[in-house]
C-alpha cells in the first residue's frame, strides 16, 4: 500500500520500504529515503532489550516495509517506522536530513505528532502507545496507554489534551494525554474494526470514524455522543448494482484546511465521496459529491491550498488534482505546476510503487467471522444418520448372530 501525505510545501509518500518527499512549489530533486539502507539495530540494544523483559518479542526479521509516516502540522518534522520496528525521526528544514534512528518494542500502525511538535505517539499491534521525544530525538520511548487488541489509528485533539485511540475490537477511547490511565470517555457504536479517526479542522470538538461496517460516525468526542451516522454503501456510484451485503472498510478520512469539505476513501472502490459541513449544524455532514476515479486509489490528501490529491495504482496516471471551484470538484490539467512536478517525480521513482500493485486489502483479516454452528450440526447429524442407516442395510444381508445364539439355547420340546 502507498500513503501520501501534503503539508507546507511538501508532498509526501511512502511505499515498499522508501519513503519520498517533493516540494510542490520549487523545482529541485526529491529526498528519497530507503529503509533497506537505514541504520540497522546494534547486538548490544538486542541484549538490553531482552534484560528489560522484552525478550519475548518476535525476531526482528522484518522486510524494511514502511508501516507508517507521519508530518507534523507546520511541516517541519516527519517520522516513519518500518517492519524492521525502527522509527525514524525527520528534520525538513532547510533540507530533508534524518535527526535519529530509535527502536520502537513491537511493530507500529499508526503515529501522529503534538500540535507543539514536542512528541510523536505510536500505536502498535499490541495495543500499545508510546511517546517518543522530538526535542530530545536519543531518549528512549515511553508506555502511555494499552488496549486489549491490535490499534488501527490514534491521534490527538487539537490542544493536545487527549489522546484518541480505535482498536480492531469496535472501540474509540478518548485519554487524558497527561495521565492517559484517566479515561475520558469511550465511542461505542461501530460494529466492525475502527480503521480511520480525524479531528476535523475548525471543529475541535468532533471526532470521525470511518469502520469495516463501511459506516462514519460524528462524535462529540469529550461525551462520547454520536451526532451523525452516514452508511456509505448507500452512497457508491452504482447503487443499483451495488451488494449491499458486502463487506469493505473506510480506509482514509481527510478534511480540507479550511475544514468545510470532508473526503472519505473506502478500500478497493474507485471513487471518493466528498461532504461538505452544514454550518449552525451539530456533526451534520451533507453528500456533496462523488468523484468517479478511473482505478482504484491508494490515498488521498490535501495541501494547504486545499486542493485534493488522489494517488492512483496505475503507472501511466499516478496522481489526479481536483479543485473546488463554483460549487464542484473539477479535475485540474496535467499541465498545472505542481502536478506536473509531483506527476513526473512519481513516474522517475515507480519501481519503488509497482511492487504494491494489486496487493490485497490490509483489512480483509480484520473482519469478524460469522460460525454458522446449527447448520454444521445439522449435516453432520444427516451423515450420522446416513452412516447409521448403511450399516443397519448391510447387517440385514447377514444373519443375525445374536439371535441365533438364542434360538440355539431354547430348549427343544420332546412331548
Amino acid at each position: 500500500m502507498a500513503v501520501v501525505c501534503s503539508k507546507a510545501d511538501w508532498f509526501v509518500s511512502s511505499c515498499s520500504t522508501s519513503l519520498v518527499a517533493i516540494n510542490l512549489k520549487l523545482s529541485r530533486e526529491p529526498f528519497v529515503f530507503d529503509c533497506a539502507k537505514a541504520e540497522t539495530k546494534p547486538k548490544q540494544a538486542d541484549g538490553d532489550s531482552k534484560s528489560a523483559g522484552e525478550g519475548s518479542e518476535e525476531k526482528d526479521s522484518g522486510s524494511d516495509r514502511i508501516l507508517a509516516f507521519a508530518v507534523s502540522a507546520s511541516g517541519k518534522h516527519a517520522a516513519l517506522t518500518d517492519d524492521h520496528k525502527r522509527l525514524v525521526l525527520f528534520c525538513t528544514e532547510p533540507s530533508w536530513h534524518c535527526i535519529s534512528t530509535r527502536w520502537v518494542v513491537r511493530r507500529c500502525t499508526s503515529l501522529v505528532f503534538t500540535q507543539a511538535e514536542d512528541e510523536v505517539f505510536v500505536a502498535d499491534k499490541s495495543g500499545d502507545v508510546y511517546s517518543f521525544s522530538v526535542l530530545e530525538p536519543q531518549k528512549a520511548g515511553e508506555l502511555k496507554l494499552g488496549h486489549l487488541s491490535m490499534l488501527l489509528d490514534v491521534t490527538l485533539s487539537p490542544d493536545d489534551k487527549y489522546i484518541i485511540t480505535a482498536d480492531r475490537d469496535e472501540k474509540i477511547r478518548v485519554s487524558f494525554r497527561r495521565s492517559p490511565y484517566n479515561i475520558q470517555a469511550f465511542c461505542l457504536e461501530h460494529r466492525e474494526f475502527v480503521s480511520a479517526l480525524l479531528v476535523p479542522a475548525g471543529h475541535p470538538d468532533w471526532l470521525l470514524s470511518g469502520s469495516g461496517d463501511g459506516t462514519m460516525k460524528v462524535w462529540h468526542y469529550e461525551s462520547g455522543r454520536r451526532l451523525h451516522s452516514v452508511d456509505l454503501r448507500q452512497l457508491t456510484l452504482d447503487s443499483e448494482n451495488t451488494d449491499t451485503e458486502k463487506r469493505f472498510a473506510v480506509s482514509r478520512i481527510i478534511s480540507s484546511p479550511d475544514g468545510k469539505h470532508i473526503a472519505v476513501q473506502c478500500e478497493r472502490l474507485p471513487s471518493v465521496q466528498l461532504f461538505t459541513v452544514d454550518p449552525g449544524t451539530e456533526g451534520c455532514l451533507s453528500p456533496a459529491e462523488t468523484l468517479a476515479l478511473p482505478h482504484a486509489p491508494w490515498d488521498m490528501t490535501f495541501d494547504s491550498q486545499k486542493q485534493l490529491w488522489v494517488l492512483l495504482e496505475t503507472e501511466d496516471v499516478n496522481v489526479l488534482l481536483y479543485q473546488y471551484s463554483e460549487q464542484h470538484w473539477k479535475l485540474c490539467d496535467s499541465d498545472t505546476p505542481e502536478l506536473r512536478r509531483v506527476t513526473e517525480a512519481l513516474q522517475a521513482q515507480w519501481n519503488i510503487f509497482k511492487g504494491s500493485v494489486g496487493l490485497e486489502s490490509p483489512f480483509k483479516h480484520l473482519f469478524k467471522v460469522n460460525f454458522d454452528n446449527m447448520a454444521s450440526y445439522l449435516q453432520k447429524k444427516q451423515e450420522r444418520l446416513e452412516q447409521e442407516s448403511r450399516k443397519r442395510a448391510a447387517n440385514g444381508s447377514k444373519p443375525n448372530k445374536r439371535s441365533k445364539t438364542e434360538s440355539s439355547s431354547v430348549p427343544q420340546n420332546t412331548s
